[in-house]
C-alpha cells in the first residue's frame, strides 16, 4: 500500500477522531449520557424502522438496473450486498460500493464492471434527490433564509455577490465546455456522466417504479431524522430545520467515515439557526448519529457472516 493510499485511510480517522473531541467539548459526557438515559427509545426504534425500510427499497430498486443487462439475482443477495456496502463504508469511504458490486459478482456471477456501473447510476439518482431536498428547503425556508443573511450581511452586498457568483458560473461553465485536458475535463466528463445517467433513467422499461422507490428511499431517510427527535423530551423542531438538519446532517456523512464526529456538530450547528439550545441539539445529532451506525454495524456485520450461509451451495 503506498502513501497515498495510507493517508486516504489514516486522514478521515484522525479528523473524525479531532471532530469527536471538538463536539464533546461542548457538552460534558456526563451530561450526554444523561440525555442516552433518558430518551425515549420508542421514537429511536420508530426512526431505525424507516431506515431499515430505506435499506430494503435500495435494495429493491437495484433490480430495475441489472434487469435490462441481462441479471435477476435474488432479492436476499441484493439486501445483504447493500448491507455490507454500508458497514464498509464507515472504516473506508465510498468503498463500500465496491464491495457491494463485488458481492454480487462473487455470489451472483454479475460482471464487476457492469454491477459497478448500475451503483454508479443509483448515486447519480441519489445526488439529484439530494439537491431536490436542497431546492425545496431554500423553497419553503426562502423568508427564514432571506431574513437570516440580511441580518447578518448588508443587502447590496449580497445582490453584487450573487451577480458575480452567476456571471461567474456562467464564465466557467463556458471554460468546462472547451476543455480539453486536465481537472475542467474531469469536470466536464463528470457533468456528461450526470447527464446521461439522469436521461437513462427515463429509458428504462420500469422508469416509474424506479423514480418510486428513489423518492420513497430519501423519504424514509427524512422520517427517519423527524421520527427520532420525540426522543429527547422538550425538543421541538419546526418543519424547516428537520430539512436544514437533514440536509447538515447528510452532507456530514458524505465528508467523513459515516459522519464520525461531524454529524452532531452540523445537526446541532443546523438546529442552533432556529433557536434550539446546543445541549439538546448536540445529545440529539449524537443520538441519531449513534442509533443509524450501530443499526449499520449490526445489520451489516450479520449480513457479512449470513453471505456465506445463504449461498453455502455456491
Amino acid at each position: 500500500m503506498n502513501i497515498k493510499k495510507i493517508l486516504k485511510t489514516i486522514l478521515p480517522l484522525a479528523l473524525g477522531g479531532f471532530l469527536v473531541w471538538y463536539s464533546l467539548s461542548g457538552i460534558s459526557l456526563e451530561t450526554l449520557g444523561t440525555y442516552f438515559k433518558e430518551a425515549n427509545y420508542s421514537y429511536i426504534f420508530l426512526g431505525l424502522f424507516f431506515g431499515i425500510l430505506s435499506h430494503l427499497s435500495r435494495a429493491y430498486r437495484w433490480k430495475f438496473m441489472l434487469e435490462p443487462l441481462g441479471f435477476k439475482p435474488k432479492f436476499t443477495n441484493s439486501v445483504l450486498a447493500v448491507l455490507v456496502g454500508y458497514l464498509v463504508n464507515l472504516a473506508l469511504p465510498r468503498a463500500g460500493e465496491i464491495s457491494r458490486a463485488t458481492v454480487m459478482a462473487n455470489y451472483e456471477k454479475i460482471p464487476f464492471e457492469k454491477g459497478f456501473g448500475t451503483i454508479v447510476a443509483e448515486r447519480i439518482a441519489d445526488l439529484i434527490m439530494m439537491l431536490s431536498i436542497v431546492a425545496i428547503t431554500l423553497f419553503v425556508q426562502f423568508d427564514f433564509i432571506y431574513e437570516l443573511l440580511t441580518k447578518n450581511f448588508d443587502p447590496s452586498k449580497i445582490i453584487i455577490g450573487l451577480v458575480i457568483l452567476i456571471i461567474g458560473f456562467f464564465v466557467f461553465t463556458s471554460f468546462v465546455k472547451k476543455a480539453t485536458s486536465g481537472f475542467l475535463l474531469k469536470i466536464k466528463t463528470f457533468v456528461s456522466g450526470l447527464i446521461e445517467g439522469v436521461t437513462s433513467i427515463f429509458k428504462m422499461k420500469n422508469k416509474w417504479a424506479f423514480i418510486f422507490h428513489t423518492v420513497f428511499i430519501w423519504v424514509m431517510y427524512v422520517a427517519m431524522f423527524w421520527a427520532t427527535i420525540p426522543a429527547i423530551s422538550g425538543l421541538e423542531v419546526p418543519f424547516g430545520g428537520i430539512l436544514i438538519g437533514f440536509i447538515a446532517g447528510g452532507f456530514s456523512i458524505a465528508a467523513t467515515n459515516g459522519g464520525i464526529g461531524l454529524y452532531p456538530i452540523a445537526v446541532a450547528g443546523a438546529l442552533a439557526l432556529f433557536n434550539i439550545p446546543t445541549e439538546p441539539a448536540t445529545a440529539f445529532g449524537w443520538i441519531m448519529w449513534t442509533a443509524q451506525t450501530a443499526m449499520i454495524i449490526v445489520f451489516g456485520g450479520l449480513a457479512f457472516l449470513f453471505l456465506p450461509i445463504y449461498n453455502k451451495d455456491k
